[in-house]
């Protein structure tokens, strides 16, 4: 747990002191799409055909419509689909 927070509480600390410019910015900007990419791609290449079908599905919705509209439609298409292909 110390050595957790040690490396946030770190991070925060270099951010505050330097200025974060360029290339470092963009960097890091780009990081929680990266996180949310890793986390989310195995699991929708690893399931079967509707869980894959539900993320197309989901982005799609989330594209177009507000983030919780499309958190129910991608939650209603998973259940549909898998009704459909089992």
């Amino acid at each position: 747990m110390a050595v957790t927070y040690a490396s946030r509480a770190g991070g925060f600390w270099l951010v505050r002191r330097f200025p974060v410019r360029g290339r470092l910015k963009v960097g890091l900007e780009a990081v929680p799409l990266a996180v949310l990419t890793a986390l989310i791609a195995p699991t929708v290449l690893a399931t079967g055909p509707a869980e894959s079908l539900a993320a197309i599905v989901t982005l799609l919705l989330a594209w177009r419509l507000p983030v919780l509209a499309a958190i129910l439609g991608g939650i209603a298409s998973v259940v549909l689909l898998r009704a459909f292909f089992a």
